[in-house]
């Protein structure tokens, strides 16, 4: 990580060289466009129609737009509605709506894998449909979705020795129907990919780096019959966003379909320009010294289930059929011994903090604001976008924003952690 990064002009000392690994993953070969958006809006309007709060919460910040220099009031009514703009990343949002995103595409996905499996029931009815509208994906594999939806005729038999003869039950994690979370890739894992260095490694040897996700020093291509062409969206100078007419230079001023461009290595586009996007991480400037050289990441909050009935291990729902998490209690399962003092009111284990996005930091909170603009809600964003200047297109460079704030020239994409061994039986791999 940094490595690619040669001329630290800003002095922030962020982006040191180190080696890291990073486990197998998948990741978003685009940013998340409008039309994405506008698809998970309408999810809300038809299955919480009364909910007004949760559709707002949802609404990217269309005022990003607006500067009291700059004639962008056309953006601010068009850019995410007008169907010109729909395969445009979407932009406004903050780091929080871009997690809650990646939980509600978990459910739908799920839900849908469950429905074309014949498992759940289509919807029949709107007295159906308005039942079945908090299916959460942890909530199911807890075996508590009811209502109508189950067709329990589709369904995997119980297996368990005290089941009744030819009974049904929910699918569950070990039948492997269920897809793993989407959630936001870790700065390392999108740095990693970012770079895709898969094009330049030779049976394991890395024979060139690279400045950018494409090969060369420059922001053009070198080949044959696309030589010349600009690889990425940004700004190019001083006023020049985009070039003169009749001979335009990356040919956006402003963000571009999120298809643009040629992909890197990995198949991804615009992992740099475009927009910049959010990940998981939280930001410290001394990231390169305080990590794990395995999936490094910094942001745990640590957290469990809150049960509604702990007997009967009944998860306790939101309003939206979602858990409830609660602060984790403890780094380790406890012995059945203390989970019994517990109930009993008392207090065996030592004291335990569950939020480690300031482990290992010598912080004073009483600063935060005043002296720092660095926070544990400072998220990263890399990638530069349409309106950055060529530096920042590098993937190892780094700047951070607070998780609640948002504006024109920042998204995201979607990840999500691969399972199992990538090297099955049979391909000339040992492990």
């Amino acid at each position: 990580m940094g490595g690619s990064l040669s001329d630290d002009i800003a002095y922030n000392y962020d982006v040191v060289k180190r080696r890291v690994t990073v486990a197998s993953f998948y990741i978003d070969e685009t940013e998340v466009a409008n039309v994405d958006w506008l698809e998970y809006l309408h999810w809300i309007t038809t299955n919480f129609p009364d909910d007004q709060k949760m559709y707002y919460d949802a609404l990217p910040d269309t005022l990003v737009w607006r500067h009291p220099l700059s004639y962008n009031e056309p953006y601010v009514n068009f850019y995410l509605r007008h169907p010109s703009f729909q395969d445009y990343p979407v932009v406004g949002v903050t780091w929080e709506q871009a997690v809650a995103y990646c939980q509600w595409r978990t459910d739908r996905v799920n839900e849908n894998i469950l429905r074309q499996k014949g498992i759940l029931a289509d919807y029949k009815t709107a007295a159906q449909q308005q039942k079945a509208t908090g299916f959460n994906t942890e909530i199911y594999l807890n075996g508590q979705y009811q209502g109508e939806g189950i067709d329990g005729k589709n369904m995997p038999k119980d297996t368990r020795p005290n089941a009744q003869q030819g009974a049904r039950r929910p699918v569950r994690m070990e039948d492997g129907i269920l897809k793993q979370a989407y959630r936001l890739p870790t700065e390392a894992e999108w740095e990693y990919a970012a770079l895709g260095l898969i094009g330049n490694t030779i049976k394991g040897n890395v024979e060139t780096n690279k400045v950018y996700p494409w090969n060369g020093l420059g922001v053009r291509d070198y080949k044959r019959g696309t030589q010349g062409q600009m690889m990425a969206n940004f700004k190019i100078s001083r006023g020049n966003n985009m070039g003169v007419a009749g001979d335009l230079n990356d040919g956006g001023d402003i963000t571009v379909p999120v298809r643009s461009y040629q992909p890197n290595d990995y198949g991804l586009y615009n992992m740099a320009g475009n927009v910049n996007e959010w990940v998981s991480d939280v930001y410290r400037q001394l990231s390169y010294e305080d990590f794990e050289d395995f999936n490094p990441y910094r942001g745990h909050e640590f957290k469990d289930y809150k049960y509604e009935d702990e007997e009967k291990r009944i998860l306790a729902k939101d309003e939206y059929g979602r858990p409830i998490k609660v602060p984790a209690k403890a780094p380790r399962k406890q012995t059945w011994e203390e989970l019994q003092a517990a109930k009993a009111g008392e207090n065996p284990l030592k004291p335990y903090n569950n939020d480690v996005r300031g482990f290992k930091d010598e912080e004073n909170k009483e600063l935060y604001g005043k002296t720092t603009l660095v926070n544990n809600k400072s998220r990263v964003y890399k990638g530069g976008s349409w309106n950055d200047r060529a530096f920042w297109l590098n993937p190892a460079t780094r700047r951070h924003m607070q998780q609640d704030e948002s504006n024109a020239m920042t998204g995201f994409r979607c990840a999500m952690t691969m399972v199992g061994n990538i090297f099955g039986p049979g391909n000339g791999y040992r492990r």
